[in-house]
């Protein structure tokens, strides 16, 4: 299996796990309150896109100066950029679909 492959399972299966524990009618997971938490359901999980994204993209940075560097090896560097491109990809897919939405529903007649 390729790399991409194997980070696109886990994003989808982190994606799958958002709403386990979901608060009845609301999109954040529920505490021992009953109350919805900050930072958890979409928000959360773009969040944590976003932060995933850009610690790929930091990885392949580090091991692109280690390769010019010398020090680094070819595969990694290889590796990095891919894990950083597929990465970056599913943050634009994520955009993209949210701009759609949004634009959907700006359509709506009322």
């Amino acid at each position: 299996m390729s790399i991409g492959a194997l980070d696109a399972m886990t994003a989808y299966g982190r994606a799958l796990g958002v709403g386990a524990d979901t608060a009845p009618g609301g999109l954040g997971k529920t505490g021992a309150t009953g109350r919805t938490q900050p930072g958890d359901g979409f928000g959360g999980m773009v969040e944590q896109l976003v932060g995933d994204a850009a610690g790929a993209l930091r990885t392949a940075e580090t091991a692109s100066a280690r390769q010019v560097a010398g020090k680094g090896d070819l595969i990694d560097v290889v590796t990095a950029m891919g894990a950083a491109e597929t990465a970056l990809d599913t943050v634009v897919a994520v955009r993209d679909r949210m701009v759609s939405a949004y634009t959907d529903i700006m359509r709506l007649q009322i």
